[in-house]
């Protein structure tokens, strides 16, 4: 008993250990967004401020930097949104077109072969097609541009969810005489709900951190998004430490609220979906 007890200490022990190594970089970023500009450099590193102020706050809190969590959060949203509604359909025919199960690993090899390709390899086909389209410069263009990356990897995760929705149920909403779309409202959508839900989490995370083509697309300023502000903060002179740490907390807390929104049916969705 007493080497239970032991035992079970040494893993508490350990967890809050882990714990505190996983948190220790957002509280270095806090501690950085508050300190002063005298602070900043010191010769033993610290988790608390000498100098504690709210400049650095104060001077991303403007219209400027608002805009361009803004136009992060449409595109975000924009890029999320096109994914899912063209990734359900496909991932829905594809599962039920008696297609074999390893095409999930095909969509799952096409997904890191695409994660694993250079951006910078598509850029100048992509350039060329938002030029034709008249779409460079614009939050549009990014949004499909995003569709690269965000549609296969959609398919590949959604793939997997609908092959989880018993085919029995559709069936015998088939009998009663239910249509296509009548099963996809009623039957598929809301058990799909968990998988939705964390393949939406994986998507917005996938556009809300890209930089590259947001750099490469967008020359207007008012339509830069969050990484490519955050970019303009590190010049050849200087590089504004606070502004950059309070900026990057700010930058998280819409990716925290969406996941706090959507916890239970994200905590499903890791867990394995329907059952």
């Amino acid at each position: 008993m007493r080497t239970l007890r032991i035992s079970g200490l040494a893993a508490t022990i350990a967890v809050y250990v882990l714990l505190v190594l996983a948190l220790l970089p957002i509280i270095w970023m806090l501690r950085t967004s508050v300190e002063g500009e005298s602070g900043l450099v010191t010769t033993l590193p610290l988790l608390w401020p000498t100098a504690p102020t709210l400049q650095s706050y104060v001077a991303i809190f403007n219209p400027e930097v608002l805009g361009k969590l803004w136009n992060s959060i449409v595109v975000a949203a924009g890029s999320t949104l096109l994914a899912l509604a063209a990734g359900f359909p496909a991932a829905y025919a594809l599962s039920r077109s008696g297609w074999p199960k390893q095409l999930d690993k095909l969509f799952l090899l096409f997904v890191l072969v695409l994660k694993l390709t250079p951006p910078i390899a598509l850029a100048v086909p992509l350039y060329q097609v938002l030029r034709l389209f008249g779409l460079l410069d614009s939050l549009l263009g990014l949004i499909l541009v995003y569709q690269v990356y965000a549609l296969p990897f959609a398919i590949w995760m959604l793939l997997g969810f609908v092959r989880d929705v018993p085919l029995a149920y559709e069936e015998a909403a088939m009998l009663d005489g239910a249509d296509l779309a009548t099963r996809l409202r009623t039957i598929i959508l809301p058990m799909m709900t968990p998988g939705l839900a964390a393949t939406s989490v994986f998507l917005v995370v996938l556009s809300w951190n890209e930089f590259l083509y947001a750099l490469l697309f967008i020359q207007s300023p008012s339509r830069f998004t969050l990484p490519t502000y955050i970019a303009s903060l590190i010049t050849e002179d200087n590089i504004f430490w606070g502004q950059l740490s309070a900026i990057g907390l700010v930058a998280s807390l819409p990716v925290l609220v969406l996941v706090g929104f959507v916890q239970k049916a994200l905590t499903r969705g890791f867990a394995g979906g329907i059952k």
